[in-house]
């Protein structure tokens, strides 16, 4: 992870913790929400995670509002999220970064969410419920040696700015709870997949990306379960991230 993305990171750690109380703020729950993978300025990183910034898909609301409350092919749903709170997301990303489209309605909104609505969806979980297996996590081991090691260590304790490796962040224990508490492991994949390697993201296949979350979630304490994680960004929506009950 390079320095200026460290920064933007550490920003909006301390704008808005991803664990804090909904508020029908449109600007800070995208901030809580969405800004991890999108960015700040919503440019995203194309082409796994589309810009926002003057997206041609946003004419439409129903696009938005469906990816946001069902997920899509690399985007993890939002399940936590109500209408109102679905409505003020994409109002500020409709008006932000030059957009220039107009609001959407709590009422538009609940009406898309009901045309959306998964009867299929798993029930919510969190890291603590056995979500991943053993052998899917010494799996991961094996994948995070050879493509998260040089920046991020051997044991994902992260690298130092003064070392001569480049330099990362933890990706497990204390940290990776703090990062991503209130997110889901959905955000984790998507983000891992489309950001890391950053030499070349998105190279490994989606099961290694899933085996590497694994393995953050062993060296972070949280117990295995009998089956692995799927490696599919909706089914990981529904597995949020917090500390230990």
């Amino acid at each position: 992870m390079t320095r200026p993305l460290r920064t933007a990171l550490a920003a909006l750690l301390a704008l808005a913790p991803a664990g804090a109380a909904p508020a029908a703020d449109g600007e800070a729950l995208y901030v809580q929400n969405c800004a991890l993978c999108h960015t700040v300025d919503g440019r995203g990183f194309p082409p796994g995670i589309p810009a926002l910034k003057g997206s041609a898909n946003l004419a439409d609301p129903f696009t938005l509002v469906a990816n946001t409350h069902a997920g899509g092919a690399y985007m993890p749903p939002f399940p936590a999220l109500g209408a109102e709170e679905i409505a003020a997301i994409a109002t500020y990303v409709r008006g932000a970064w030059g957009n220039g489209l107009g609001p959407v309605t709590t009422e538009e909104v609940a009406a898309l969410m009901a045309t959306t609505a998964d009867a299929a969806a798993p029930a919510p979980r969190t890291i603590w419920d056995g979500v991943y297996s053993r052998d899917q996590a010494a799996r991961g081991q094996q994948v995070a040696r050879g493509a998260c090691g040089l920046c991020h260590g051997s044991r994902l304790n992260g690298v130092p700015d003064d070392n001569d490796m480049k330099p990362g962040p933890p990706l497990a224990r204390a940290y990776f709870l703090r990062v991503w508490d209130g997110r889901t492991l959905g955000a984790a994949f998507t983000y891992s997949k489309w950001t890391m390697p950053q030499a070349n993201p998105g190279f490994l296949p989606d099961e290694d990306y899933a085996a590497v979350v694994a393995y953050m979630l062993s060296l972070t304490g949280a117990p295995p379960g009998a089956e692995p994680l799927p490696a599919d960004a909706r089914a990981l929506g529904y597995i949020t991230i917090g500390p230990k009950p």
